[in-house]
């Protein structure tokens, strides 16, 4: 079993889902934040139960089966769908998330619903698979409620595992990309099938005109809200599924309302989303770039390099046995 690095652990662990933090992820990400409370810090705004596990990407062989499961499945290679919908009766807009309300995949063996464990065929390596749960079904599940097809898409945070996954993900949808990034990932940005990238420290209004996108594509968040609104065109759409820049935004309620825009906040995932993602494995439409790889007892290193964004795209976490 191989499992990714990603932000949502690193959140989880520091309490950044906590109301009472209002700074950027990296702020907190090697010492912790010094107001949290524990009350409203887990994913779904409740406290988190201890001991807990986390890991929300996994990939692996099914070795073992409960007594009403096939025991045919012994064996097959899976993906896990890291919101699961088992644990809520699959109520709508309701999710708990592997590794947050419930133990994740930074162990030797994870036990999970069947219905959340999904066949994948394909050739692809373990430490590829295990770029793909959370980073692009979130990716997928933006685009999927912005209904993009194809149209003018500007993505923040390209660089990252959610930002490069939604750049294969638009392009697969038909649309012309521009990507968001650093100076030195922008040529890794355009690699992934951005059409475009502009530098993160230029205003996007500047770079790219005022209602000049059909759709934003965000996981910054932060105080660059109001000009990522200002750059959508007449009934844009605007997809929201993280704010490492940041969870307060100041935002002219006018842009809105006289714009006819669309704000839409994107945790809860259709079940087509996962399964479409399956498919798009199988058929080698996406190709996650996985930037490092680390032992399982590496996790510290692992996580800090995350957050210091040393590396562009997916860092991945692999068990002795299998490195």
């Amino acid at each position: 079993m191989q499992r990714g690095s990603i932000n949502t652990d690193i959140n989880t662990r520091l309490g950044w889902y906590s109301k009472t933090v209002d700074e950027a992820t990296n702020v907190g990400g090697t010492e912790g934040f010094r107001d949290v409370s524990d009350e409203d810090a887990g994913w779904s705004g409740t406290a988190l139960e201890f001991p807990r596990i986390q890991g929300a990407d996994v990939v692996g062989r099914i070795v073992a089966v409960g007594s009403r499961v096939a025991k045919a499945r012994i064996g097959e290679r899976v993906l896990v769908r890291n919101m699961l919908r088992h644990y809520v009766d699959r109520r709508p807009y309701e999710s708990w998330t592997l590794g947050s309300e419930c133990d994740g995949g930074f162990a030797q063996f994870v036990a999970i619903a069947s219905d959340e464990t999904h066949a994948v065929n394909s050739d692809w390596s373990d430490t590829s698979l295990a770029a793909v749960p959370c980073a692009y079904s979130t990716a997928e599940n933006m685009l999927h409620r912005a209904n993009v097809g194809a149209e003018r898409v500007l993505i923040t945070g390209a660089s990252g595992g959610v930002g490069m996954a939604a750049v294969q993900l638009a392009r697969r949808r038909g649309a012309e990309v521009i990507g968001v990034a650093s100076a030195a990932k922008s040529q890794t940005v355009r690699d992934a099938g951005a059409h475009r990238v502009i530098d993160r420290a230029d205003n996007p209004v500047e770079a790219v005109g005022e209602r000049s996108v059909d759709v934003v594509i965000d996981v910054v968040g932060g105080s660059g809200v109001a000009d990522l609104l200002t750059a959508l065109k007449l009934g844009g759409r605007y997809a929201l599924a993280g704010a490492i820049g940041g969870p307060l935004a100041e935002i002219d309620l006018r842009t809105v309302y006289l714009k006819d825009l669309s704000l839409l906040g994107c945790t809860f995932q259709e079940d087509v989303v996962f399964t479409n993602l399956v498919r798009y494995v199988e058929r080698d439409e996406i190709a996650p770039l996985v930037s490092q790889t680390y032992a399982l007892d590496e996790i510290r290193t692992a996580q800090q390099d995350f957050v210091d964004k040393k590396y562009p795209g997916k860092l991945v976490l692999i068990p002795p046995e299998v490195r």
